[in-house]
């Protein structure tokens, strides 16, 4: 993926993650797109920034993504990269009976909303020169944290569909994961501050160097989450699954649930 002369397309760009890679592109030279719910959030993201836009976008909803897919195409035809940022995690006990619409929510919004954005301009970025789709996951993926089931389950899901659709478009449009490590983001209620995590800023330093590297990597990879990523093969997932386990239950001490 080239760095700079894009026209990239960020879901969930007006905070955390979204807004700090938003505005990294931007600052390389990139006209960047943010899209998302909040439009204040998606504005104050943009402000100061010539050739940073921002649109709303209910990623929940599958005529509200076609219509703003058809938006984006006429307002930005340049458009080659779309990033797949926009996310939502919920803390859900599995050890009784619940509500499940915090499950279908999270579904909705993790994986249904990116593959309907993706089928919606697949075609157009396949016909572009530097065609480029990055689907952000999670460490979550390869070592689900048991508090938060549904979440990680969506993230495992879009690590597979990324692989798919990698090896469906290969030659035709470039299909990058970025699988992030815990990061002090406002994801979750006093995350932003909660010791351990990453440092949003340090965090998204390492992920635009390896964006950097040519050819770009097929899964961006910070040091922080490459013992989920390759627990597995190393014998270690158990060891880190009852670790995450107990950091599950700690938090739900603290949310008195």
């Amino acid at each position: 993926m080239k760095n700079t002369g894009n026209t990239i397309l960020v879901t969930g760009g007006g905070s955390g993650i979204g807004e700090a890679l938003a505005q990294r592109f931007h600052d390389q030279g990139n006209v960047v797109i943010v899209a998302g719910r909040r439009l204040e959030a998606l504005e104050a993201a943009c402000k100061g920034r010539e050739n940073m836009h921002a649109l709303a976008l209910d990623v929940e909803s599958a005529e509200g993504i076609a219509a703003f897919a058809a938006r984006v195409l006429k307002d930005f035809p340049a458009l080659n990269v779309l990033i797949n940022n926009a996310g939502i995690m919920r803390y859900e006990r599995l050890d009784t009976a619940r509500d499940l619409g915090d499950a279908e929510a999270t579904l909705v919004t993790n994986v249904l909303g990116p593959i309907r954005l993706i089928d919606a301009l697949v075609d157009h970025l396949a016909a572009q020169e530097d065609g480029a789709i990055v689907n952000v996951t999670s460490g979550l993926a390869f070592v689900p944290l048991s508090g938060t089931p549904t979440y990680s389950a969506s993230k495992a899901a879009m690590h597979s569909y990324t692989q798919s659709l990698r090896e469906m478009l290969r030659g035709r449009v470039e299909v990058i994961e970025l699988a992030p490590p815990a990061v002090q983001t406002d994801l979750t209620p006093g995350q932003s501050t909660r010791e351990g995590y990453q440092p949003l800023s340090e965090f998204v330093g390492e992920v635009m160097a390896l964006f950097g590297q040519d050819p770009t990597p097929e899964e961006i990879l910070v040091e922080r989450v490459k013992p989920l990523r390759f627990s597995e093969v190393e014998g270690r997932q158990g060891a880190i699954m009852a670790n995450l386990t107990a950091v599950s239950r700690k938090m739900f001490e603290q949310l008195g649930t």
